[in-house]
């Protein structure tokens, strides 16, 4: 079944390579690097590497307070970063810079993979979530490279999807040392569909886990006190395409009600930073943008955050937040910096990728799910008019953060002891 998993995947490579292309007319950085996704390097790499892989941005935000627990404790042990996507890539290199190793995954071809482990000898491999690659799992499974799962989380319909391949997911879940699960019910799936249960453990969600920097939250409350001066300030965050639209009417509705107000829309992906600065002036809004320095006016609507690396100072810039990826079904994208940053959350029905927090959220009266315009209206008009709404859900989303804690200890642990296992 491997074999033809592979077959396919190399035939679908002219296709992929097509797609990047086309990806690059927006954001260029897709045409850059492609060596690496072959398993060719620049430089020459440092081996025996502790390897971690998170495919994009919010895997990345989460996982590297556990790296920086690595560099804390263990400085000595040389660390190597995996990205897929380039945004995924500017996050690794704007927050840990030199301090670790970063390039692109490599294509899941058998012998582009072992390029990869020939030239980085990970002493062990640290997969965030859902990442769960047949030919990769294969060869580290034959160069006895332990393989840990962690964060892992598996929907139903993936998991569906799943039992039906158990010829190719059986094989590859027996080369995975551990699955680190964060919730119960995630632990159940990957059993469900072939995990041993001893090979399986609940450590929790490492996303409860961060800490937002003083100086962020500082950089924030002092762009709400200058450009954001005297305004009622709705952020709109990580939006998609068929979000915008709606968003931007309900501002419209809302600001017949609440002059002050302002839109701030940061759209997830930089390659829309035009199409939306575009949609909001074909709506007659006077829009700025960020990178343009140009002050706030009274009469500014949207203020067009075009930057990376940003949203939690823009979390604690505003006075509402909603967190996009949500009204759309994308699936959802975490919530959990906007708590952080203390600003009331908003976030749409759709939020698959992340049910558990979510559903803590909505349980603890942490965040409002709204699922249409409407029902974002009437949200954001009780917390403005509303000063213990916006509180209780400041303090309630504080609550739910400190009771989620623990997951960086748990997996600390549990990879330190695979890798003093491997230095005996």
């Amino acid at each position: 079944m491997r074999v033809l998993y592979s077959a396919v995947f190399f035939f679908l490579i002219p296709f992929i390579l097509l797609r990047l292309l086309w990806r690059s007319v927006k954001a260029p950085d897709y045409r850059k690097r492609w060596g690496e996704r072959f398993g060719c390097y620049n430089n020459k790499p440092q081996s025996g590497v502790i390897w971690f892989h998170a495919v994009s941005v919010g895997e990345a935000e989460a996982v590297f307070p556990l790296i920086k627990r690595f560099q804390q404790n263990r400085p000595e042990l040389p660390i190597l970063v995996t990205t897929t996507t380039p945004t995924g890539s500017a996050r690794v290199q704007a927050v840990l810079q030199n301090t670790v190793q970063h390039v692109y995954l490599p294509y899941d071809i058998p012998w582009i993979v072992k390029r990869f482990l020939t030239s980085f000898k990970p002493r062990v491999a640290v997969i965030m979530e859902t990442e769960l690659w047949p030919n990769l799992f294969h060869h580290c499974g034959i160069n006895q490279i332990p393989l840990y799962v962690v964060n892992a989380r598996l929907s139903e319909k993936s998991a569906k999807g799943y039992r039906k391949l158990p010829a190719l997911i059986h094989p590859l879940l027996s080369h995975i040392s551990h699955i680190a699960a964060q919730s119960e019910d995630d632990a159940n799936r990957f059993i469900a569909i072939g995990a041993r249960p001893d090979q399986v453990s609940v450590c929790g969600n490492i996303k409860f886990d961060l800490d937002i920097p003083g100086s962020v939250i500082n950089a924030g409350k002092e762009l709400k006190a200058s450009d954001f001066k005297g305004r009622f300030v709705w952020l709109c965050a990580s939006t998609h395409h068929g979000e915008e639209q709606i968003l931007l009417d309900a501002y419209k509705a809302l600001k017949q009600n609440i002059p002050e107000l302002m839109l701030v829309i940061a759209p997830r992906h930089p390659e829309r930073f035009a199409d939306v600065e575009s949609l909001c002036k074909i709506g007659k809004l006077t829009v700025i943008t960020r990178t343009s320095t140009q002050p706030c006016a009274p009469e500014t609507d949207v203020y067009l955050a075009d930057t990376m690396g940003e949203l939690k100072m823009l979390y604690a810039a505003c006075d509402v937040a909603f967190v996009g990826g949500s009204l759309v079904p994308i699936g959802g994208h975490n919530i959990l910096e906007a708590m952080a940053a203390d600003a009331p959350v908003l976030f749409g029905e759709h939020m698959a990728n992340f049910k558990e927090i979510a559903s803590k959220a909505l349980q603890n009266n942490a965040a409002i799910q709204c699922r249409d315009q409407g029902a974002i209206t009437q949200a954001i008009t009780n917390v403005y008019l509303q000063n213990e709404t916006r509180m209780s859900l400041i303090n309630n989303g504080k609550s739910v953060l400190a009771q989620n804690r623990g997951a960086i200890d748990k997996l600390y642990k549990l990879l330190m002891t695979a890798i003093d296992r491997q230095a005996k």
